[in-house]
């Protein structure tokens, strides 16, 4: 099935609120094996949206109305849909009684335009609102569907999740299963060079998302029963670890936070961060993770060089003759760290995050990082900027690759036994 989204409301068109609708629902459909070719967003106005709807119906299965069901005379989705669709609409008391319920809990009166969300359209599936006072709607006719969800996201998100997509499983034949594969360390178009055989091979489908400073890789497997499409899943992500190795980082997990955090807990090891350019960065990222406390000893936030000297023994000639921002003041800084930690991994990251800053032999987005462990360092020299005005992205890189660096060490050391120093 092909599906597109409309996003119906004049304040998304103006850029006054941030359309999520679309990245929520396109996600979950894909999860359901379920193509979404079209994003569009129209203001409220009853001509423009009908021949927006009416070009949707034509090209696609399923087309989603976000918005655009609330009680006022703007909101015109619901009447706009059945208007082009042929369908009247007719008052149920249930739904009416339901609305004025909800104003009664929450101690307001219920005006009488209202009423118009009660307004039910023939044939309608009825998608039961117990988050708001909207219900939303599922129409057919003549082979397509229309969604219509009310606009809040904490809303349309749970109706979404409790209503249509059971409804949308039982239109599906067979069981449709997804899993997503993290990657890190291989950009998006050497990584589809590598497996460009397995992306167009149908079943199960592999698709490839660019993420910052990564990708992620979503198979979806159809089936007739769950054990199958599973079963299909894993062994495409078994070709995938094969193909891609250590670059393969985590299977359904949020981030790469996440995933050195449950291996250090897998391992029992322990981790500790100096930071300077990145600020504390790497140590937010790593405690964000709920249980984290069991694996993360200290951070530090090193940006004066009299506070790299004074607190991790970065020496003095190091400072004055290859600078703070150099291989060897990381490597001083992890050898430090470690002394003063005691954990089993220390990691420390040095170097020009920008605007400012940067010189020809080291230019804004220059960055060392090292990891030491059992007494052992090894250091990587990376250069992130693509403009010297990308701050953020040189900063969110550094701390991304540290994380990276201290994962790869703890999964599979020997490979960089010939960086140790």
């Amino acid at each position: 099935m092909n599906a597109e989204i409309i996003s119906v409301g004049t304040e998304i068109v103006l850029g006054d609120i941030l359309n999520t609708h679309s990245q929520f629902l396109s996600r979950e459909l894909a999860g359901m094996g379920i193509n979404v070719y079209y994003h569009t967003a129209v203001g409220d106005n009853d001509r423009r949206f009908t021949g927006m709807l009416e070009n949707a119906l034509n090209r696609s299965d399923i087309v989603f109305l976000t918005g655009g069901l609330g009680p006022t005379t703007d909101d015109i989705t619901k009447e706009t849909a059945c208007q082009l669709m042929g369908l009247e609409c007719h008052y149920d008391e249930a739904i009416g009684e339901r609305i004025r319920s909800y104003f009664a809990r929450s101690g307001r009166r219920m005006s009488e335009n209202n009423k118009k969300q009660a307004m039910v359209p023939q044939g309608a599936v009825v998608l039961q609102n117990d988050w708001g006072t909207a219900p939303g709607f599922i129409l057919e006719k003549e082979g397509k569907t229309v969604v219509l969800l009310p606009g809040p996201p904490r809303e349309l998100q749970p109706m979404f999740l409790q209503r249509v997509k059971p409804y949308l499983e039982q239109k599906t034949n067979g069981i449709i299963f997804s899993k997503n594969v993290r990657v890190f360390g291989i950009g998006e178009s050497l990584l589809e060079e590598e497996i460009v055989d397995l992306v167009t091979s149908g079943n199960p489908t592999v698709a490839l998302y660019a993420k910052t400073g990564e990708v992620l890789i979503r198979v979806t497997a159809k089936a007739p029963n769950q054990q199958q499409a599973e079963e299909l899943v894993d062994g495409m992500i078994g070709q995938l670890r094969e193909r891609l190795g250590n670059t393969v980082y985590g299977i359904d997990v949020a981030g790469l936070n996440e995933a050195l955090v449950a291996e250090l807990k897998r391992q029992k090891k322990t981790v500790a961060t100096a930071e300077s350019c990145t600020g504390g960065m790497i140590a937010e990222q790593i405690t964000d993770v709920p249980g984290s406390s069991e694996v993360f000893e200290m951070g530090t936030v090193t940006y004066a060089n009299r506070i790299k000297r004074d607190l991790l023994g970065v020496s003095e000639q190091t400072l004055q003759t290859v600078g703070a921002v150099s291989r060897e003041c990381a490597l001083e800084m992890a050898r430090g760290l470690a002394q003063k930690s005691g954990a089993d991994f220390n990691v420390a990251v040095t170097g020009i995050a920008g605007p400012s800053g940067g010189t020809t032999e080291k230019p804004v987005g220059t960055v060392y990082i090292a990891v030491e462990h059992g007494g052992k360092v090894w250091c990587h020299h990376y250069y992130f900027a693509r403009n010297q005005k990308e701050r953020d992205y040189n900063r969110t890189q550094a701390c991304l690759n540290a994380m990276n660096m201290v994962r790869l060490t703890l999964t599979d050391p020997k490979i960089y036994e010939e960086y140790y120093e």
